[in-house]
This record gives C-alpha cells, structure tokens and sequence, in this order.
C-alpha cells in the first residue's frame, strides 16, 4: 500500500504575527515571503518561529503584525552554506492560512512520520531529567525528504535509545525554539537560535513488507 506524503509531516500554529513578511525566494514564477509567528506553551513560556508562506495566501488587508492567525503546514528544511559549512535550517511551509480561529484548538501541533538518520543520542541534565536527540527524514513529493531535529524527555528517551538507524517512527509534539549560546575561537559570544519538535508520544511503525508477509 503506497503511503500519502502528505500526512507524512502536518503541522498546525495558532498564533500572533510579530514580524513583517519578507520576500524569501521564487519558484515558477510564484513569489514565497517569510515571516515570524508567535505561539504559547501550557507553561506560558513562548516560542517564536519562522514561517514561509505563497503570496498567494497573503491577505494584505489583516496580514500585519500582531495579527491572530492560523497556520496549516508542513516544516521543510534546507541546507544553508555559511563559511564553507552545512547548517541545518528549519521553517514552517504554510499550505492553508485561516483567520477564523477555534480557540478550543491545540495552538501548536505536529506529526509527523519518517525514518532515523542518525543513531539517537541519550544523555541526561544535571538533575537527572532524560533526554534523547534524533535526526528524522521525512519524505515528501519529488524523492525529496526533510531533515528534522527531534527532542525526547523521560521514559520515551530511554526507549529512544533502543532504536536504530533506519527505523521508521511516527511522533507527535511540538515545535519549539531553543535560544543559546555559541562561542567562537576568538572568544566572542553569539546569540542563536535553534528550532526543533519536542516529543510527547512516539511510536514504532512496522515495515510495510513485513505486514503484508505471509
């Protein structure tokens, strides 16, 4: 049975616009802006992260900062050269953009469904919390995949840490972003931003040649 890609990676934000909208790049003659979005946590805590979105779904007229808005999407990520080197960006591809908003909803959500690219790493805070890095490869249309950092906490960690390069998973959660610090070799400081899927429920999906064996 072949599998939908678009339900391999779904993402819904509800949340204030709190920047303007750039211009990004274009395709096809079709015009692609970015701009940020703010969207809270049961802790009150806040995450802000980048969107990209057609200017087909830009309406002028209410989309402008502070704004309330709903996002329905995939998250996309691209390979940015700085220096000589790799850097792993991530952004939130709108496909549908509502104004109509159900305040009942989860403000931020994601699923998504692919394949570990790397061996998860285990490790745990000075307080003893557990916690377990994984690189996700999420196919999409045109033998396209997104690379996508997740992090798992507690039990699911440790399970985490069972699994293989290879292994297809399917994981719900959020996106969040995560400010920290990064020093250079002359001693200076810089401020950066990372963007990642932090887990709630993960679970280990069987190979499809394996289901349909006699």
């Amino acid at each position: 049975m072949q599998t939908d890609l678009r339900q391999n990676n779904i993402i819904t934000l509800i949340g204030k616009i709190v920047s303007d909208y750039t211009f990004s790049h274009e395709m096809y003659g079709e015009a692609f802006y970015s701009f940020k979005i703010e969207t809270s946590r049961l802790s009150e805590n806040i995450d802000i992260l980048p969107v990209t979105v057609s200017e087909r779904l830009i309406d002028k007229e209410n989309f402008k900062i502070g704004a309330l808005i709903e996002i329905e999407g995939q998250i996309r990520s691209y390979n940015n050269i700085v220096d000589g080197k790799n850097h792993l960006v991530l952004t939130v591809f709108a496909k549908n953009i509502n104004l109509n908003l159900d305040s009942n909803k989860n403000p931020n959500q994601v699923t998504l469904n692919g394949f570990i690219c790397k061996k998860p790493v285990y490790r745990k805070t000075p307080f003893g919390r557990e916690i377990a890095d994984i690189l996700l490869a999420v196919n999409r249309s045109y033998n396209k995949s997104d690379y996508i950092p997740c992090i798992i906490w507690g039990r699911n960690a440790k399970f985490a840490n069972t699994l293989e390069v290879g292994n297809n998973i399917k994981i719900r959660g959020r996106m969040q972003s995560r400010n920290y610090q990064k020093k250079l070799e002359n001693g200076e400081i810089l401020e950066k931003v990372a963007y990642e899927i932090s887990v709630s429920k993960l679970e280990v999906l069987e190979i499809e040649e394996n289901k349909d064996a006699v």
